[in-house]
């Protein structure tokens, strides 16, 4: 175990050093080493893991718990709510009817649906840091889709336990799926009224009485679920959530990070020991399917989630493609399939779709301006080259020179005056000049920005709230919460 450990973690730093997620990295090392692969088998027998993975997943979901910002979800407005709705409603609907179409039952749709339908949010916060995209404007969107997305996991968890659990009459199943939602409710009773009480349970001023207090709580309420029927992941995963209600939230996330890495890092190697590469090419074929699936209903909802927040092609791109990675979700839902003695294929089919959009979803994220080409103007209405094709970014460093956001003159004077015609108008927003745009014969806005370098300028036309920054060379849009001066 040392030895595949310490393997996991020297090509998890290989993969690093090319933009490579670390989770891919453990499962690849897991099926190259374990029984189901030709060559050295460092374990024979994967179930000698199987403590120490289930520690691993049950850290993984707890933190989660204690990282989840409830008051942020909750504020975020309807439009956030609307757009996560849509990216899981796609992604989810596409995953059933692909489980459905396979044919493989439907307890392996909902499995299938749920790996399909929940992106890694490990990986897109690592591209957003990776691509320096921290500032842009629809990066908060993205963030906020990736929080709504853990939520919903805690709810999808709860409905599979009575399908995974084979409850066998009608009845049976309406129980155990009370029971599920039962648990739930009461953790969110405990979240809400029972926090204080948490962290007197919790609380020592030393760190290493802290965390063994805090391993305990969580494996005792991880295994508490178990009895009652639910996954252990949704005890955990809500415990995270009462625990990031008490004032020890903070210490705990820094004491529990180290050892959900390691713990975590087993878990996903100790998946891999479990994939016989034997099995990988008869769900190449619906895996491949997946992947090109996944992409598509996720450019569909960037570019739904675009037009609400009123962003231009690129960020509709960045959007859909900063999602794409599947990971430690996907792995976990493929987890209690086969505990459950679910169809074998589950298995390899998700192992090889996450591994292939582990090495894909960096690639294309990186490229998303070329894939902005293709969105039809006629959907997100940004007509002009630079309004589609550039970032939105909140990072413009010339805000404080924008003093002027409406006029009533109506015509380029400088086109007037030379008996010309003009296609847009642009206001520049230091001194109010009102210019034709780049697409228009003389181009007097740009030249008005050659002679004064006046940096931002602003869409004169109806429905355009666009602002463009000629020294960044970006589009500017005021951060999120901020009203714009007038």
């Amino acid at each position: 175990m040392g030895a595949i450990v310490l393997i996991a973690g020297l090509v998890a730093r290989l993969g690093r050093r090319y933009g490579f997620p670390t989770v891919p990295c453990y499962m690849l090392v897991g099926i190259l080493l374990g029984p189901g692969t030709p060559g050295p088998v460092l374990i024979d027998h994967p179930e000698d893991l199987a403590i120490l993975a289930s520690l691993g997943l049950v850290l993984l979901l707890f933190h989660l718990g204690v990282e989840f910002p409830a008051e942020q979800v909750l504020g975020s407005g309807r439009r956030l709510f609307i757009a996560a709705g849509v990216y899981i409603g796609l992604n989810v609907t596409a995953g059933l009817a692909l489980g459905f179409a396979l044919g493989w039952g439907t307890s392996e749709a909902l499995v299938t649906g749920g790996a399909l339908g929940i992106s890694s949010s490990a990986i897109a916060t690592k591209l957003l840091i990776e691509l320096r995209r921290l500032t842009n404007a629809e990066t908060p969107i993205i963030l906020g889709i990736i929080v709504i997305e853990d939520m919903f996991l805690a709810f999808y968890l709860a409905l599979l336990s009575p399908v995974l659990n084979d409850s066998g009459s009608t009845a049976d199943f309406v129980v155990d799926l009370l029971v599920s939602f039962g648990f739930l409710v009461l953790l969110f009773a405990m979240a809400r009224f029972g926090a204080r009480a948490i962290a007197l349970v919790l609380n020592s001023r030393e760190d290493e009485l802290l965390a063994i207090l805090m391993v305990g709580l969580v494996v005792l309420v991880a295994g508490i679920a178990l009895e009652v029927g639910v996954s252990e992941a949704i005890g955990a995963l809500m415990i995270g959530l009462v625990v990031s209600r008490t004032s020890l939230k903070d210490r705990v996330e820094q004491l529990v990070m180290p050892l959900r890495d390691v713990f975590a890092a087993i878990f996903f190697v100790s998946f891999g020991l479990t994939i016989d590469v034997g099995d990988l090419g008869s769900v190449a074929l619906p895996a491949a399917v997946a992947v090109v699936i996944t992409v598509c209903t996720n450019l569909t909802a960037g570019i739904v989630t675009a037009r609400l927040f009123g962003f231009n092609q690129r960020a509709a791109t960045n959007i859909g493609l900063t999602v794409l990675g599947r990971g430690e979700f996907s792995l976990i839902l493929a987890t209690l399939a086969i505990a459950a003695g679910l169809d074998e294929r589950i298995g390899p089919f998700v192992a090889l779709y996450v591994l292939v959009l582990a090495i894909a979803a960096p690639l294309l994220a990186a490229q998303s301006r070329h894939f902005a080409r293709f969105v039809p103007d006629r959907l997100l209405r940004s007509r002009y080259r630079y309004v589609r094709a550039e970032t939105m970014s909140t990072s413009c460093t010339h805000q404080d020179q924008m003093h002027y956001t409406e006029t009533d003159i109506d015509v380029c004077q400088e086109c007037v005056d030379i008996g010309s015609t003009w296609v847009q108008l642009r206001l520049c927003m230091k001194c109010g000049y009102v210019g034709c745009c780049d697409d228009s014969p003389h181009k007097h806005t740009s030249a008005h920005y050659e002679r004064e370098h006046h940096p931002v300028i602003q869409s004169l036309e109806p429905g355009a709230d666009w602002q463009y920054c000629y020294v960044d060379e970006i589009l500017v849009r005021q951060p999120l919460g901020r009203a714009s001066s007038s």
